[in-house]
């Protein structure tokens, strides 16, 4: 469950009372972790192409709570428009929420000793938020432009460029930081009533960073960048059975040697912060980690590319000297290379099995056949829902062998009946059944819902990361039926 996917009055989820409410969900229902995508500032909608690594995102910040705080008037708060309840309407969203931030943030000022709560929290996130302030202020100022499109010397970072915009953008300076400031407020109380309830939190970390962010602007040195700030190669994969072409993701590439020589500093400090928020933390493409696909940044695809090795295991044994061996899931869906196992099970991550994937053929991904150290997802955000799933095999049925030997094969290892109403929750009692240590379920298939409540389809665009929980959809009965699940396999406890 998202944050931006909770119900509310504002236009999408926040750190308000429905994410407390959906912790007591948990609660009830015998649960042990809440997973999330990653909650840094999403440069578009996706929350997995962030102007940040570190900041958090001001859209999470909860209005409700800043009228609590006595920073916003209920007036100043409420929406000018109705929102729908459904999904999230970004381009309204957005401007919305930021326009009480500003709000809230004028009002914060006239408290006495502002100054030095922000200058307190600065000087203890040093490592990240000044930079990150200023890329945020100047890109305000550039009216969205990406850095490498802003004034050469800025975009190039010159020293005395940097010190004119921070004297002449120091309100606005002021002003993110101040976001990050309520936001680090308002997300660690909710992760204390979270732990005090016994539930930990899982966040996400994916491999790559956007290239328009502050990370790539403020580190130019560890990212595979020219003399003018632009990419040399930029991720993605290379041609397989479902694109000819590939795909090209466009993130620029790091430069390893210059990370090998700050002993994974960035990266330490990186997952530092995560889980510092978090813990526990899924890695989004660790086979990234062993291999990763180089594309050169002006081909107009990825069929022309090369595979190049990745220092993975001198990283995670840096993260694990500083940060001991914090629990770590790895995303090895895909191409999986003995490489790529090998530094997984070295380190002793657990990996992921996807039930959907089983039913096709992928027998890794069926129960009997999973290790105990893997956590087993009925779905992910990148799949359909098992109801959409379970319809579109059905379809598919009607015409294909193929299909329709996939569809048996999902009845008979579900004991569900033939039209699939009770489909998730046999699914899920099946992955409760499994050896895997660990099991997590989308909240749609919870609920049961179709390929309507899909979060993502990847290699688009339209309509993603937009569903949202209905307001009293999850209900006691729902609680009830996990609890009981949880107790009869024993999975009761983090």
């Amino acid at each position: 469950m998202h944050l931006t996917s909770l119900p509310g009055s504002h236009g999408s989820g926040d750190l308000g009372q429905s994410a407390y409410d959906f912790v007591d969900f948990l609660h009830a229902a015998g649960q042990t972790w809440w997973q999330m995508l990653p909650v840094n500032p999403p440069s578009r909608k996706s929350p997995y192409s962030c102007s940040s690594t570190f900041a958090g995102s001001p859209l999470l910040i909860s209005l409700d709570r800043l009228v609590q705080a006595r920073l916003l008037r209920s007036d100043e708060a409420a929406p000018d428009r109705k929102f729908p309840v459904d999904r999230v309407d970004y381009d309204a969203v957005i401007p919305y929420r930021l326009s009480r931030l500003r709000i809230a943030y004028e009002r914060f000022k006239h408290r006495r000793g502002w100054r030095g709560a922000l200058g307190r929290f600065s000087r203890k996130h040093s490592a990240w938020i000044n930079e990150f302030a200023l890329f945020s202020a100047l890109k305000a100022a550039f009216g969205g432009k990406p850095w490498n499109q802003w004034s050469p010397a800025l975009k190039l970072r010159d020293d005395r460029a940097l010190a004119d915009a921070r004297r002449m953008l120091a309100d606005e300076i002021q002003f993110h930081v101040f976001c990050q400031y309520v936001f680090d407020q308002q997300w660690m109380q909710l992760k204390a009533y979270a732990n005090q309830r016994g539930i930990g939190l899982i966040g996400d970390i994916p491999i790559f960073v956007a290239y328009d962010s502050a990370d790539v602007w403020a580190h130019r040195e560890l990212f595979l960048l020219d003399r003018e700030g632009e990419p040399k190669v930029v991720s993605g994969c290379p041609p397989d059975a479902f694109n000819k072409l590939g795909q090209k993701w466009g993130h620029p590439h790091y430069n390893w040697p210059q990370h090998k020589a700050t002993r994974f500093a960035w990266w330490v400090s990186r997952f530092a912060e995560t889980l510092r928020l978090f813990d526990g933390v899924r890695i989004d493409h660790f086979l990234g980690f062993y291999r990763v696909w180089q594309v050169p940044a002006d081909r107009p695809d990825a069929r022309v590319g090369k595979w190049a090795l990745t220092p993975g295991r001198e990283l995670f044994s840096a993260i694990r000297d500083r940060l001991g061996s914090p629990p770590i899931i790895a995303e090895d869906l895909g191409d999986v290379t003995e490489g790529a196992i090998r530094l997984r099970d070295e380190f002793r991550f657990p990996g992921m099995r996807v039930l959907q994937f089983g039913f096709g053929g992928g027998n890794e991904h069926l129960p009997h056949n999973q290790p105990q150290r893997s956590v087993l997802y009925t779905g992910t955000h990148d799949n359909d829902t098992v109801v959409g799933y379970f319809n579109e095999v059905a379809r598919a049925a009607r015409r294909s062998r193929r299909a329709r030997a996939e569809l048996q094969r999902m009845q008979r290892y579900a004991n569900t009946n033939g039209d699939g109403s009770t489909l998730h929750w046999d699914l899920i009692r099946v992955a409760m059944a499994s050896r895997a240590n660990t099991v997590i379920f989308p909240t749609q298939d919870i609920l049961g819902l179709g390929g309507e409540a899909r979060m993502n389809v990847p290699g688009t665009v339209d309509h993603n990361w937009e569903w949202r929980l209905k307001p009293g959809a999850l209900k006691a009965d729902h609680a009830k039926r996990l609890h009981v699940m949880c107790e009869d396999f024993q999975r009761s406890s983090i």
